[in-house]
């Protein structure tokens, strides 16, 4: 019984449980609590769960086995039809949340075991975690089908397996008027449809009601599945069939204007009329021919159509899957570059999708009060001052309205459409402000030309006391985007120069060192190293106008060493790699002879001589041996005689191994 179960019992169900299809999905939290109030049931051939017409107890989960799905007209269960199996990863019972009588009958095929949860229970599950049950409980679509004649289908039609309880959400379509292609898209599919399986597209009776010419959701994921190579999972079929729903070409039969790969109606544009078109023979061959490339259409902007139908959901209802698919889609956009994993993850949750068809349309006024930040995913936005008219344009990536927000003052522009059929993610203000508002009050921005260049953060620094008994400061700014010259130079400046080379304290030299690659490649770091050396202030540097000329020396001197550093750091680690790489090999005789050149005029740079010249040798006289020219080099970023230590291996206590 639940109440007896220890937590070691509860930790080997979930862990029995995650392997099981039916709960493959299921979030952790769920899963867990699932673990706590499930039953296990196993049951012989034969046995019957409730009866069509019963009023519900229990959920079930179907673990191993089968179990008959039985519809009858009548009130006599003799009369039973088998409509279809439901086999291992199905679950059923759903009913149970709103007392309504049982659709079917269910009958034991085999042997079965199930998990069984009962209806209280249940419905605490529901109430607490509805976000992540609503996409889960659906129709099972990998039934298998006991009959097929007229009179089992017209059965399966009264009877969805499970009836969603989802609200409906009257969400609007994203254009007034459908497109050219999505209309002929539309058609093609509808006219294959009716020419290659026309029993899909019948009236279909559900709850006493009859609903003329639609289609099952699930079976217009099946049968798309089953037309093209280039559809390669459901999820997939369903973000192209969304392509139709969002322009109108296709409709849910209540208007909830998303499309779900469940027992649901659907229905194409051209069945809304009463008197709907059949194609002609020769329309069929015509759409026969187009259907591959309809199909590819689809499969090329179906990824768009799925993300703005998650987005569209209530953020509460968006499940673990949507929240990863979200933030995927984040890491591409320009404007939330800066920001760290966890603040896009978080952003993830509450983003929310808008579009307006018209341009001309305002989305808010200057003087108003700020509600929400804006992102630009498709379409541009005229900035708009009172009398000064028009004074920028945004585009796709652009963001704004997030002064208003941070400042807690009136909208400083109104926002104008530029154009038809714009989108937007939209932050609110009370998101904004628990998520962002201490971020962006944080954060530091140069631009160049209205461009960002240098994006940094203010983060506590880990208020420590040094040797020498100063207190370091409280605060310290951490890069999170920008252009590798300008992330280069903000380095250089903010090097520390107390330390040694013996001395592994400089982990942002360390780090600058290891992942330069990924952003600035040895031919870009290469040159920009070289000019920074002679040195030239940039646009990002204090300019050292003021003061002595000594002053002015001094500052142009420690950049000089703080290049110096960098290099030989450079070339420590990366050795003989830099033997294939002739432009990098070309630039360290240039500098050496530069620094050289430098010591006979500043003493202060002879100090660092020695050692450079030992490293340029190094690098210079080792032989390239064909079995180094493919070996990856992992060295120490330490130069002292620490290295010569033995190497051990990694061990399982150890912590950040890479």
């Amino acid at each position: 019984r639940p109440l007896e179960r220890s937590s070691e019992d509860v930790d080997i169900i979930f862990t029995r449980l995650k392997e099981v299809k039916a709960f493959e999905k299921f979030h952790p939290n769920l899963l867990q609590q699932i673990c706590l109030c499930g039953y296990y049931e196993s049951l012989e051939k034969g046995i019957t769960l409730f009866r069509q017409g019963d009023i519900g107890t229990n959920w079930y989960a179907v673990l191993t086995g089968s179990l008959d799905v039985k519809v009858s007209d009548t009130s006599n269960h003799q009369d039973a039809v088998t409509i279809c199996t439901l086999g291992v990863g199905t679950a059923f019972g759903e009913s149970i949340l709103d007392n309504t009588p049982r659709h079917a009958t269910i009958v034991t095929r085999e042997y079965s075991e199930l998990l069984r949860i009962e209806q209280k229970d249940f419905k605490a599950l529901w109430e607490k975690y509805r976000q992540y049950m609503s996409g889960l409980l659906t129709p099972p679509y990998g039934v298998m089908e006991t009959g097929s004649n007229n009179d089992i289908e017209r059965q399966k039609e009264k009877t969805p397996l499970i009836e969603p309880h989802i609200p409906h959400r009257p969400t609007k379509t994203i254009t007034q008027v459908p497109s050219e292609k999505i209309l002929r898209a539309g058609k093609i599919l509808r006219n294959t449809i009716l020419s290659r399986a026309p029993h899909m597209i019948r009236d279909r009776k559900y709850h006493l009601k009859t609903y003329r010419q639609c289609c099952v959701g699930t079976e217009l994921v099946d049968w798309m599945m089953q037309q093209s190579p280039c559809v390669h999972s459901r999820t997939q079929a369903v973000g192209m069939w969304q392509v139709l729903l969002e322009e109108g070409v296709l409709n849910h039969v209540d208007q909830e204007h998303y499309f779900q790969d469940k027992y649901l109606f659907y229905r194409f544009l051209d069945d809304e009329r009463e008197d709907a078109p059949l194609p002609t023979e020769e329309e069929k061959k015509e759409c026969d021919e187009e259907l591959q490339d309809t199909m590819l259409l689809l499969s090329q902007i179906g990824p768009d159509a799925h993300m703005r139908m998650i987005l569209r959901k209530p953020p509460g209802q968006r499940t673990v899957d949507d929240l990863e698919i979200i933030y995927e889609e984040l890491l591409h956009i320009k404007a939330l570059s800066h920001l760290s994993t966890t603040v896009k993850r978080e952003l993830a949750g509450v983003l929310i999708f808008e579009s307006h068809p018209k341009a001309g349309t305002v989305l808010f006024n200057q003087g108003e009060e700020g509600t929400s930040w804006y992102i630009i995913l498709k379409g541009s936005v005229n900035v708009v001052i009172y009398g000064k008219g028009v004074v920028c344009t945004l585009h796709e990536g652009d963001d704004f309205g997030k002064l208003a927000l941070v400042n807690d003052a009136p909208r400083a522009a109104s926002i104008v459409l530029r154009e038809d059929n714009c989108h937007f993610l939209r932050v609110d203000k009370e998101d904004f402000n628990r998520i962002l508002r201490d971020v962006e009050a944080n954060t530091v921005r140069l631009k160049e030309h209205d461009q960002d260049v240098l994006v940094l953060e203010k983060i506590p620094a880990g208020n420590r006391v040094s040797n020498q008994g100063n207190s370091q400061p409280q605060h310290k700014y951490i890069v999170m985007s920008g252009t590798p010259e300008k992330i280069l130079e903000h380095f250089l400046e903010t090097m520390r120069l107390e330390t040694t080379l013996n001395e592994a304290t400089d982990s942002v030299l360390n780090d600058f060192i290891m992942m330069h690659c990924v952003f600035m490649p040895n031919s870009q770091l290469c040159p920009a190293l070289m000019a920074q050396y002679p040195f030239h202030h940039g646009t990002y540097h204090a300019q050292p106008s003021q003061g002595t000329e000594q002053e002015k020396m001094d500052y142009a001197l420690n950049n000089k060493r703080r290049v110096i550093r960098l290099v030989l750091q450079w070339a420590a680690l990366y050795g003989d790699l830099l033997q294939e790489d002739e432009a990098a090999m070309a630039f360290l005789e240039e500098f050496y002879v530069s620094v050289s050149d430098d010591t006979r005029m500043i003493a202060a740079l002879k100090e660092q001589l020695p050692e450079l010249e030992k490293i340029v040798k190094q690098v210079s006289e080792e032989p390239k041996a064909p079995q180094k020219k493919h070996k990856v080099l992992l060295q120490l970023f330490s130069t002292s005689d620490d290295r010569a230590q033995k190497r051990q291996a990694i061990r399982g206590s150890d912590e950040g191994e890479f």
